[in-house]
């Protein structure tokens, strides 16, 4: 990957939950400088296993062949829908990274109060491994997961994308068409 190239694009997924049956997700095709050219949604099943396939369904309902690398806001979304970053990349061949911004210490208590028993979705919990984190020039923390790339191109994908706090504006974007069409026609299930 050329990361000078001001055409490298990311599509970045972000998600709207609200508490209702399903949570929107948004997929932003960004430029790296920074000109939006392309979006999609889905929608995942609040507390479902479904999450990776919404993110596949953006990628295919894009159908583009430029995109360089998929930025996922998170890993754990919708109420425990884990997405599988190793699935994605190896169905689109693209790198992937899981971008977080909090220190933790972990979801495997949260996940084994909410969903006793369910050793799949903590089986897929823990095969996302630990998180690096990854310091922006002003000094901001994030937290990276990359599966198709190694952390160190991970973090400058990232620094790359960010343009003010810690947010890179793929995800950033995504995440506000996310909560604009969680309202929508189109999800009031």
């Amino acid at each position: 990957m050329h990361l000078p190239k001001k055409g490298l694009r990311a599509l970045g997924i972000a998600e709207s939950f609200s508490g209702r049956v399903y949570s929107t997700l948004a997929g932003i095709v960004m430029r790296k400088d920074l000109k939006i050219d392309g979006f999609a949604f889905s929608r995942v099943k609040i507390g479902g296993m479904d999450a990776t396939d919404g993110v596949l369904a953006i990628v295919d309902t894009l159908k583009r062949r430029d995109i360089n690398v998929i930025l996922l806001s998170g890993c754990v979304i919708a109420f425990f829908n884990i997405i599988d970053p190793a699935e994605v990349h190896d169905r689109t061949g693209l790198p992937v990274i899981c971008v977080t911004y909090e220190a933790s210490f972990g979801l495997e208590g949260d996940i084994l109060h909410h969903f006793p028993g369910d050793t799949a979705r903590l089986d897929a919990y823990h095969r996302l491994g630990d998180r690096t984190p990854h310091t922006l020039p002003d000094g901001q923390i994030m937290y990276l997961h990359s599966w198709g790339l190694d952390p160190a191109d991970a973090g400058q994908i990232c620094t790359a994308f960010t343009c003010e706090g810690k947010i890179p504006e793929p995800l950033r974007v995504a995440r506000l068409a996310a909560r604009a069409a969680q309202g929508s026609f189109w999800n009031h299930d």
